[in-house]
């Protein structure tokens, strides 16, 4: 998909996302014509600015509309319920949106003659949980995996069916990325680096579970969102039916813990480090990024150190009136609209409401926690 950028439409599911509000300016800047198709679970404010130079067309991944893959050259899907606690929100969802949802929309597109799909994908696929240190090894992606969690487990059934669609005019690429970590205008303080810079700021302290012996391969959003834009400028040769690891390198959250404090002590920062051992089932895995390194040339470049003084910087200078709203945590501002559905009266699960009901439930939940506040 070289050449000219201008005369390419791109289709960005879940483009109104954390990811996506990164991904979104990245790829306008570069030339891209952009058509963004989200719920919009979390509202459409993270667009900001790049809202009139984009088409948004508002719609649910599991009913996609007949015209919406016209005059598309490509699509990066990053729709989905994000992360385990989302996905075990409601797993007859997560099993919908992050596996029969990606499928069917890339049939579509290999149908519509699309040429290119890039699927997002996890490393939590290599998975092996915690106090399972033989099995806690670097993954490449050719390793043997056994995901357990519902998330896992779907975000894998999604890779090997969209992947075995591959043929000479249809190019399905898998990235697997690690857990993702930097400012978004669709912000996200319930992801570990965010989280610690917060919780630094906020209490002065760091929990870390089960001693923060979990090992975690790490990604910084910019680097995510410039792994996605090399996806749709590479030959298809080099990617066509392949997978990507894309991480900076892997952390036990102890060590990660460290560099943060370390970071934020020279911001004049103080924080203590609160270790607790109480069984928690919690991820633990590595992955390799050496592969898209060696082949496509791309070493992610933002640093853990990097990205908390950013956020430092803007959480000092009042990007965000409430750092603690709930639609900056997934999980609860997932439950604030579950709670207010059930006082809106509609029997249907959440995952089921038309995008008029759910911007009715947006609005209603974004009165109460203001009133709250």
């Amino acid at each position: 998909m070289t050449g000219n950028h201008a005369a390419s439409r791109i289709l960005v599911t879940g483009g109104a996302g954390y990811i996506g509000c990164e991904l979104v300016p990245t790829l306008i800047q570069a030339g891209y014509q952009l058509r963004v198709f989200d719920i919009m679970f979390y509202g459409e404010a993270g667009l900001g600015s790049y809202r009139n130079a984009i088409e948004v067309v508002e719609g649910d991944i599991c009913s996609v509309p007949a015209d919406l893959l016209d005059g598309v050259s490509a699509i990066i899907n990053l729709a989905g319920l994000s992360t385990e606690p989302a996905a075990e929100y409601r797993p007859e969802a997560n099993q919908e949106i992050n596996l029969k949802a990606a499928v069917e929309l890339a049939a579509l597109a290999k149908k519509k003659g699309v040429p290119r799909f890039v699927q997002a994908s996890s490393g939590s696929i290599y998975d092996v949980g915690v106090g399972h240190p033989e099995k806690d090894i670097l993954h490449t992606e050719d390793s043997p995996v056994e995901p357990f969690r519902i998330y896992s487990i779907t975000k894998r059934e999604a890779e090997k069916k969209i992947l075995a669609m591959a043929d000479d005019n249809f190019s399905p690429i898998v990235l697997r990325k690690g857990s993702v970590y930097g400012y978004s205008p669709r912000m996200r303080f319930d992801l570990v680096v965010n989280a610690f810079t917060l919780n630094a700021l906020q209490k002065g302290e760091l929990t870390l579970h089960n001693g923060g012996e979990m090992w975690r391969p790490l990604l910084n959003i910019q680097d995510a969102a410039a792994a996605y834009k090399l996806m749709l400028e590479v030959p298809k040769e080099k990617v066509s039916g392949e997978i990507f690891n894309i991480t900076n390198g892997n952390f036990r959250i102890s060590e990660l813990a460290l560099r943060v404090r370390n970071k934020l002590e020279q911001l004049g920062v103080p924080c203590d480090l609160r270790p607790e051992y109480e069984y928690r089932n919690l991820r633990s895995c590595q992955a390799s990024g050496r592969k898209i390194a060696q082949r496509l040339g791309f070493v992610p470049k933002v640093t853990v150190e990097q990205t908390v003084e950013d956020l430092v910087q803007k959480i000092r200078g009042g990007a965000f009136q409430d750092p603690n709203d709930p639609v900056f945590h997934n999980i609860r501002w997932l439950d604030l609209l579950e709670e207010t559905r059930a006082k809106a009266g509609y029997a249907q699960s959440l995952f089921q409401l038309n995008c008029e009901q759910l911007r009715e439930l947006r609005d209603a939940a974004s009165k109460q926690r203001s009133a709250v506040a």
